[in-house]
């Protein structure tokens, strides 16, 4: 099998659909890992000069996976060196494409977010029975900035009537946060704005919405390093009808990393299927119900 083959099978080994055709230049070149029109999320770069070498990813997943047509093993110590330097140049262009595709988001994400109002009675809102709390609105879509803790805007989540949310294309999502609230002893870091919205109404606690369960670590560790002497509580999501429980297991390890405390929903017998979150909990139990979920925990903390 030629190397160009065999790098084409090592792509779809990873879950993703490879690229129809392999450019073995060197340099980095995208594609749709998804196999979907207009998806550039997938990188790949492939040498075919000395021992055949690459790397491929996605920036979407953050999954990244260094590529060598003879195994490690086989390699002689100047074939090693070889491929050491290569994976530690493809490194260098992953990095300087990713960093120039976060700046052309971010620049975008600041003209979006400038020329949108401020969201009113919009449907979503209604539904999760929260407030804006400074989100924006363009056409049906609302607007949630996501910032660092630095308060520098990287990217925009977009959430829409019926609840479907996406990312900017490029944008940054690692340790990005929207802010409810200001800290007074204690932040509360969870996955989703009407979850977030939720607690902060129910306690009066300032809340970090870190859009996912994969950032709470993430936004926790940033929190950490700019209010260190805060009492972090992580407000976890129960994904009870999911196997491994993704939302308690990201929270309580979250929670671990920063010398935190998980706090998850409790939810009444028999409990619906799709109620995972504190936003859940209060459709069906009232703001009472969330508040006195982290009453207890704050007033030790």
């Amino acid at each position: 099998m030629n190397p160009a083959d065999a790098f084409t099978l090592a792509i779809e080994a990873a879950s993703f659909t490879p690229p129809a055709d392999i450019r073995a230049d060197g340099t980095l070149h995208r594609f749709a890992p998804t196999g979907r029109r207009g998806d550039d999320a997938g990188w790949y770069v492939l040498h075919l000069d000395g021992v055949p070498a690459g790397a491929f990813g996605c920036w979407r997943t953050g999954y990244v996976e260094n590529w060598c047509a003879k195994r490690e093993s086989e390699l002689t110590p100047a074939e090693r060196r070889q491929f050491a330097k290569r994976v530690a140049e493809m490194r260098r262009q992953r990095e300087a494409e990713q960093a120039r595709r976060q700046a052309d988001a971010a620049t975008a994400a600041l003209a979006r977010l400038d020329a949108a109002p401020p969201a009113g009675d919009h449907p979503y809102l209604q539904r999760k029975a929260v407030r804006a709390y400074g989100i924006r609105v363009e056409g049906a879509a609302l607007l949630v900035p996501m910032r660092t803790s630095d308060g520098k805007l990287h990217s925009l989540q977009t959430i829409t009537p019926d609840g479907t949310k996406r990312f900017m294309h490029g944008g940054r999502v690692r340790g990005c946060y929207f802010a409810i609230g200001r800290p007074n002893g204690a932040l509360i870091v969870c996955e989703g704005f009407a979850t977030g919205a939720t607690i902060h109404e129910a306690t009066g606690q300032a809340v970090a919405v870190a859009f996912n369960a994969g950032n709470l670590e993430p936004v926790a560790r940033a929190l950490r390093a700019k209010f260190p002497c805060a009492s972090i509580l992580i407000a976890g999501d129960d994904d009870h009808r999911t196997a491994g429980n993704p939302g308690r297991t990201a929270a309580e390890q979250a929670a671990l990393s920063v010398g935190g405390i998980a706090v998850l929903p409790l939810f009444p017998v028999p409990r619906a299927a799709e109620a995972t979150d504190f936003n859940d909990l209060a459709a069906a139990c009232g703001l009472q119900a969330v508040r006195a979920a982290f009453t207890e925990i704050l007033e030790v903390a």
